[in-house]
């Protein structure tokens, strides 16, 4: 490895020939400036791996130098290790609120001053190292994201194709097929409608993380959209016993009709998931604070404390007994449109003890509170 690059920053010659005679002694490469006006001119030039610096120097002291190197972002991340013979706690305070890294008093002594500069060098290497990593995971996942959406644009087209045909089926050869096999159909239908669902959602999620999505807001009922959610899922209800409880005043929002429709249709499905054939659902709109509550209740798995708060970043996944279900997206899709309504969204729940999910979103001001 390269030996690290250490300039040494003290008014003193004979300081500055012990430290350097340390610093090369141990295989690294020390370069001396007796001021600050040199060290700053020295390090912009070229920027080392480690400071040691002086505090009480002529025309412009450690303290200043320091921070004039915090101040400027493509050198703040070098470690500043201060030199002082001063002692008081409050010398040492001032150095960190500076932005010290360390702080050692003179006279030093051999062995601590490696110390201490291994332990800064080998810290930065790690942080450049972490950096290194992230910007790699960065790279990784604008590339898997890309893809993502390519495939999924290009899988829309089949999908509403696919549907396409199985409603012609239906209507053109329907009286020659039996109950069975309609009902198959149906089932077919219904699936390829969840995939281009689940596409849109996909495609959407990618233009609302970049701020591409524009609102298309109108005045709409938020129990009128709660009912048509919940009987969208009629032929998925079973034997499961649902409830919807709305306010008997309209609940009016300003908000794009069709993305919060989907917001709910997202809850209610996750819902669904994961209770039990014959369990309860209760989709429940309230009123609080000029605020709108929709509730999706279910007395199915629940979720463990510590997974409540992944379940709503992307690909975090709600699991069932045995598997994970679903891509991760659908709630991460929810929290973003409410988010981008100005609304917040959330969980209550307990393993075992089933869940509830909630948003809130503002009223519209023609909403009447008399009731």
């Amino acid at each position: 490895m390269e030996a690290a690059d250490i300039l040494v920053v003290d008014d003193s010659v004979a300081n500055l020939t012990l430290l350097a005679e340390i610093l090369r002694d141990a295989g690294y490469k020390p370069r001396l400036a007796r001021n600050g006006k040199f060290a700053l001119t020295a390090v912009r030039e070229t920027p080392p791996d480690l400071i040691l610096l002086d505090i009480n120097m002529p025309e412009m002291n450690g303290y200043e130098v320091c921070g004039q190197l915090k101040a400027d972002r493509a050198l703040s991340d070098i470690p500043i290790i201060f030199l002082s013979a001063l002692q008081e706690t409050d010398d040492k305070v001032k150095a960190f609120q500076a932005g010290a890294a360390d702080y050692m008093t003179k006279p030093f002594q051999h062995e601590e001053v490696l110390a201490r500069v291994r332990t800064h060098l080998e810290l930065r290497r790690q942080k450049l190292q972490l950096q290194e990593t992230i910007q790699a995971l960065t790279r990784l996942e604008a590339l898997r994201d890309n893809l993502t959406h390519m495939i999924v644009h290009d899988m829309r087209s089949p999908l509403k194709t696919i549907a396409g045909y199985l409603t012609l089926l239906a209507d053109h050869e329907g009286e020659n097929m039996s109950a069975s096999g309609l009902r198959f159909i149906g089932e077919a239908r219904q699936s390829i409608e969840q995939l281009i669902d689940t596409v849109n959602s996909m495609l959407d999620l990618s233009r609302l993380e970049a701020g591409e999505l524009k609102l298309k807001l109108s005045e709409c009922d938020l129990g009128d959209m709660a009912a048509s959610a919940l009987a969208a899922f009629g032929m998925q209800r079973g034997d499961r016993q649902w409830t919807l409880d709305v306010p008997p005043q309209k609940v009016l929002i300003n908000a794009d009709e069709a993305l919060i429709h989907r917001v709910i249709q997202n809850l209610i499905g996750n819902a669904i998931k994961f209770t039990r054939l014959d369990g309860r659902i209760r989709v429940r709109l309230l009123l609080e604070n000029r605020q709108a509550r929709l509730e999706v209740i279910d007395d199915g798995l629940g979720i463990p404390l510590e997974s409540q708060e992944k379940i709503f970043e992307k690909f975090g996944q709600v699991e069932s007994a045995d598997s994970r279900v679903g891509t991760g997206l659908g709630l991460f899709f929810c929290k973003l449109a409410i988010e981008l309504h100005h609304g917040c969204i959330g969980v209550q729940s307990e393993a075992g003890k089933g869940s509830t999910f909630w948003f809130t979103l503002p009223l519209s001001v023609h909403t009447d509170l008399a009731h």
